[in-house]
């Protein structure tokens, strides 16, 4: 379904980032007892993400096994869904497994390319995702999902179909992709790499 997304990203498993994108866009939908939620995730390069972030609270994943820590586990999906309402982000290894929860990620780059009126949370995913291979994908509480790499927004995926027309932030050439009632836009070029 996210296949022009997948292209702007290809450090990692497309059934992984798929499945974390699902996810994300469960959140943005659902919302959580009525209201609106946003979160954040990081994907891969979790070593260094762990390294340059901590935990707001005591992390509510930690000691649980890995098998309950797996984005294809039901259950997870669920608790994700309840922690997203705290302040912090994931990290999310490369093969799927749910690292950590309730992080604060103290990444700062020196060039990152986030459109104005987007908040600390795609800053912080942006910074992340520049000075690490993670991928930062954020859920606004506008209920947009935003992919960052690279330091740049190299995707949005918009729920709702009223929201189309006001909610985009990516600039310069966009392709725009209607699967359902989801609209996608990703970058018409491919993005280039940053250096780190």
């Amino acid at each position: 379904m996210f296949e022009s997304v997948l292209c702007q990203v290809t450090e990692y498993d497309p059934v992984v980032l798929e499945s974390l994108i699902e996810l994300a866009v469960e959140i943005a939908r659902e919302g959580r007892e009525g209201r609106r939620v946003g979160t954040l995730f990081t994907l891969g390069d979790e070593k260094a993400v762990l390294a340059k972030s901590r935990s707001l609270i005591l992390d509510p994943l930690l000691g649980h096994p890995e098998s309950s820590r797996r984005l294809t586990n039901l259950n997870l999906r669920g608790t994700v869904k309840e922690l997203a309402q705290l302040d912090g982000g994931f990290v999310v290894s490369g093969e799927g497994t749910v690292l950590s929860a309730c992080r604060y990620l103290d990444a700062v780059a020196a060039q990152v390319d986030v459109p104005l009126g987007l908040g600390s949370r795609h800053i912080a995913a942006a910074n992340m995702s520049a000075v690490t291979d993670a991928v930062g994908i954020v859920v606004s509480e506008s209920s947009v999902v935003r992919l960052f790499c690279h330091g740049r927004l190299v995707g949005e995926i918009i729920p709702e179909v009223w929201m189309r027309d006001h909610a985009a932030h990516l600039s310069g050439p966009v392709k725009r992709e209607q699967v359902g009632e989801l609209t996608i836009l990703t970058p018409s070029f491919r993005p280039t790499s940053i250096a780190k």
